[in-house]
């Protein structure tokens, strides 16, 4: 194979030659680099290689192959991991040039099971500061950009996930969503992802020198963003392997049991006080058709509580960071950054004292409302965000711009408030004035529950098409 076919290649399709012996470890890696160096000059997605390694552990993976070592189950799949999260011998920066030097000691648990596997780290992908912003730009490493072009951000916090994935840059981009870090570059990028659920993936920095705050802990989750749904069958299972460093991961199977009967889909179009986009609205009507084709039970229903869960929950939020992280940001962070936490400051004023005590105390009543409704409907399908994806910097242009990027998306940090899984699938490209890009919906599951989301995105995407199909033939 040309190293032109090689690096289209899903996961999926190169764990099937790298195991039958049609590909070897180190020919797909090196294809990812490749690709690499021809894109990310232009994109600024990977701010950090690991060409030396992920060359000598591809050539071991080759070695121990061929001496009749068993394959793991992502043997020779090139993958990225954002800079937020430990990997031996690299610095786990965040965005921040006052963390630039602090190199951990060891793997996270998400690394050490990817490369367990036999995934390669090709390198390290772009976040903004303090992974913080819906959008990706940083004074350490400067802005990434969307591949579909510049008239888009690739979201954030994972930006530089989002973004190499699409252009091809490796098969496997890991990411992480404490408010829809996940899912606005994948909806951004017209990638597909699934936001876990609390405590699906193990998690824990071992350059950490205290512990995060306990709703950071219940809202933050590891995930990675994908070109197919496929991708995420084949590798989740490795990223929800247990690991002692986290003492509150839920060990359960990938696969939960088969449901009864068609699969009842909540759906709905509600975005509250916000206009709802004919795009977006489109969008929501081909998944709709899609799921309804492929034999799911699709009907209309009024979610419980969703808008007050998430301005409580992103309230609830902003009071930990204010306590926790406010002086860290005033004293290390960008002019830019202070300014955009000023900002959600404003809109999203933070519960403090025993309001937060409180409203930690609520998180249960929404998640008991939502695990009840979800017993009728274990899948929502609904808006990510109200309308287009924004525009690099929205966040920068004062409360009309914070309110347009994060006060839109009650769908997205709701899920996160009450640890639901959720999944984000693009449906279409949108030849928009400002320029073409991709469409997506979302997809709510019952909690502990992922694998239904992702079969329904798998769903949606045999009907409509893959997005990266679209985005190379646009990039030549």
């Amino acid at each position: 194979m040309t190293d032109t076919d090689t690096w289209r290649l899903s996961a999926s399709e190169t764990v099937a030659r790298t195991t039958s012996g049609d590909l070897t470890a180190e020919a797909a890696v090196d294809a990812a680099l490749t690709r690499m160096d021809a894109v990310n000059p232009n994109l600024n997605a990977v701010v950090v290689s690991c060409a030396d390694d992920a060359r000598a552990r591809a050539l071991d993976l080759d070695k121990a192959r061929a001496s009749g070592a068993p394959t793991g189950p992502l043997h020779g799949v090139p993958v990225t991991i954002k800079i937020n999260v430990d990997q031996t011998g690299y610095a786990s920066s965040n965005g921040v040039p006052a963390l630039k030097d602090l190199i951990a000691p060891d793997d996270a648990p998400l690394v050490r099971h990817l490369q367990d596997a036999g995934a390669v780290v090709i390198g390290r992908t772009n976040t903004p500061e303090f992974s913080f912003r819906a959008d990706t730009d940083n004074p350490l490493h400067g802005r990434t950009h969307n591949p579909w072009g510049k008239h888009v951000s690739p979201g954030g916090s994972s930006g530089g996930a989002g973004s190499s994935i699409m252009a091809g840059i490796g098969a496997l981009a890991h990411g992480n969503d404490i408010g829809g870090s996940l899912r606005f570059p994948a909806a951004a990028n017209g990638a597909v992802t699934v936001k876990p659920g609390l405590g699906r993936v193990p998690a824990w920095n071992p350059s950490q020198t205290a512990e995060r705050g306990m709703l950071a802990q219940s809202m933050s989750v590891q995930g990675l963003i994908c070109r197919t749904a496929d991708d995420l069958h084949l590798a989740m299972p490795t990223m929800i392997r247990p690991d002692a460093r986290d003492p509150f991961h839920v060990p359960l199977p990938w696969r939960g049991d088969a449901l009864d009967g068609p699969i009842k889909v909540g759906f709905t179009k509600e975005t509250y006080e916000f206009d709802l986009h004919p795009e977006v609205s489109r969008a929501l009507d081909m998944a709709r058709d899609a799921l309804t084709d492929a034999g799911y039970q699709v009907v209309e229903v009024e979610p419980p509580h969703l808008r007050d869960c998430g301005m409580d929950g992103y309230r609830t939020l902003m009071g930990e960071v204010l306590s926790l992280m406010g002086p860290d940001i005033e004293k290390f962070g960008s002019p830019t950054i202070r300014a955009i936490f000023d900002e959600y400051f404003e809109q999203f004023a933070p519960y403090k004292d025993t309001d937060i005590l409180r409203m930690m105390a609520k998180r249960t009543f929404y998640a008991r409302a939502w695990s009840e409704f979800l017993q009728d409907y274990p899948l929502v399908l609904c808006p990510f965000l109200p309308q287009p994806f924004f525009a690099p910097d929205r966040d920068t242009q004062g409360a009309a711009g914070v309110r347009e990027v994060l006060g839109s998306a009650l769908w997205s940090y709701s899920m996160n408030f009450m640890g639901l899984p959720a999944a984000c699938v693009p449906t279409h490209v949108a030849e928009l004035p400002q320029g073409p890009q991709p469409m997506s919906v979302q997809i709510v599951a019952r909690r502990w529950r992922e694998d239904l989301a992702v079969d329904a995105s798998a769903a949606i995407e045999a009907r409509l098409g893959r997005m990266c199909d679209l985005l190379w033939q646009r990039m030549g």
